[in-house]
């Protein structure tokens, strides 16, 4: 599994070096789970360039989002995931200033089935996230976000986990 999580992550870093052109930001998260684990993401949003339901409150709109996350377990074994989801937001009219809701449904894999003395039952995960915040003139972004990984009972260990972050996304 460490080999197969390895060659993914190396493919990642490689698609990921002919993507950044066509990225539309940089996202840095700090947070930490319910346990003792700080988490460590680092990812790349690209834009949809679409918008629906566009009103003078808001719109609705959303990006792609791939990342990496570092999960440094303070009891446990510290752990890596890389994850893939596209992100609806709700992006409400402001000049300087726009506030946000996001909700998205994602995958993740994870290099170990243990997180805060928690199994996880497999290495693959559904990567479900909440999150608000704010837009910034010129692309800046600062929010915060709960992510909650499970496996849905694909396995008959399942006991899932939380991540809550702070997160900056820079544009590019």
């Amino acid at each position: 599994m460490k080999r197969l999580f390895c060659l993914a992550a190396i493919a990642v870093v490689l698609l990921g070096h002919s993507f950044t052109a066509q990225a539309a930001g940089v996202e840095f998260a700090v947070g930490q789970t319910s346990g003792s684990t700080q988490t460590y993401r680092l990812g790349l949003q690209w834009d949809w360039d679409k918008s629906w339901w566009q009103t003078d409150v808001g719109r609705v709109t959303g990006y792609w989002s791939g990342a990496y996350t570092y999960w440094n377990g303070d009891k446990t074994v510290s752990n890596h995931s890389l994850s893939f989801s596209p992100v609806f937001v709700y992006e409400f009219s402001g000049q300087t200033v726009k506030p946000y809701l996001e909700a998205g449904i994602g995958v993740a894999v994870f290099a170990h089935d243990e997180v805060d003395d928690r199994r996880l039952g497999e290495a693959f995960q559904f990567e479900d996230r909440l999150g608000f915040g704010l837009r910034f003139a010129g692309g800046h972004e600062i929010g915060i976000r709960a992510t909650h990984y499970s496996n849905a009972h694909i396995n008959v260990t399942n006991d899932g986990i939380e991540s809550y972050t702070l997160h900056y996304t820079m544009p590019l």
